[in-house]
């Protein structure tokens, strides 16, 4: 049985890949900043299945946490970088602190990871890396500067990696979600007139479900994906091509 470790998976797109990979066979490692109602009920609602899961924290906003996290892990065969740290700010008031915070959760901690597990990959043959980016590396929201730079720099980052690892039976690829009904979006969504602005700016004209990205995930970590690497697929119902 292969392993799957899925970060920021206690909820929302992360909690949808870890159903997803669990249902496909994988024994799957949750992950959240702490060991929360949210994750262990995941636990057992994957384990009631059928399923196999664990469970392990750490705040990827703190390096030295993340680098512990990384000692942990053994004999991941499939790794999903879905954690991220997004906040709202103009960007003449982005401070150091409010920088560094998004840039170690969305793209550092994101490299030591990969760092941490590659090792077993290439001794297997066989490993798939998924990066979860963002619609808005194609259309970055003005309020969101780090955020957007961070997935972006993210993406690149697998990009090279894809061409290094390709040899080593390691495939890397990026799904960049668009606007997702998920507890990050609630409350802005739940303005009728803000609301409205974003599905008007989405082509089909609707938000996607967290499900929405697990399919292609799954399709990226299977075999069937082999001959797929280095790409960057969105699923934002067509906002990144308008």
């Amino acid at each position: 049985m292969k392993t799957a470790f899925i970060t920021g998976s206690s909820r929302g797109i992360g909690k949808a890949i870890a159903l997803r990979l669990a249902s496909d066979g994988y024994r799957v490692i949750l992950h959240g900043v702490n060991e929360s109602n949210h994750i262990k009920n995941l636990k057992t609602e994957i384990e009631q299945n059928g399923g196999k899961a664990d469970i392990v924290c750490a705040d990827l906003c703190d390096l030295e946490a993340t680098g512990v996290l990384c000692e942990k892990l053994e004999n991941v065969d499939v790794l999903v970088l879905n954690a991220s740290t997004q906040y709202r700010i103009p960007w003449q008031k982005i401070t150091v602190k409010d920088c560094y915070e998004q840039l170690n959760c969305n793209f550092v901690s994101s490299m030591m990871l990969i760092q941490a597990v590659v090792s077993h990959m290439k001794d297997a043959g066989w490993g798939r890396i998924v990066t979860i980016g963002s619609v808005q590396e194609a259309k970055p929201h003005p309020d969101m500067l780090v955020y957007s730079a961070s997935k972006a720099a993210q993406t690149n980052m697998m990009q090279s990696l894809s061409l290094q690892l390709a040899k080593d039976g390691i495939t890397v690829n990026n799904v960049a979600p668009g606007v997702i009904y998920t507890d990050r979006n609630i409350e802005a969504l739940s303005d009728p007139e803000y609301a409205k602005k974003v599905t008007d700016s989405i082509p089909v004209g609707f938000y996607g479900a967290p499900g929405d990205c697990a399919g292609i995930v799954s399709l990226l970590c299977s075999d069937e994906g082999r001959y797929i690497t280095g790409q960057s697929i969105y699923v934002d119902g067509g906002k990144s091509v308008q």
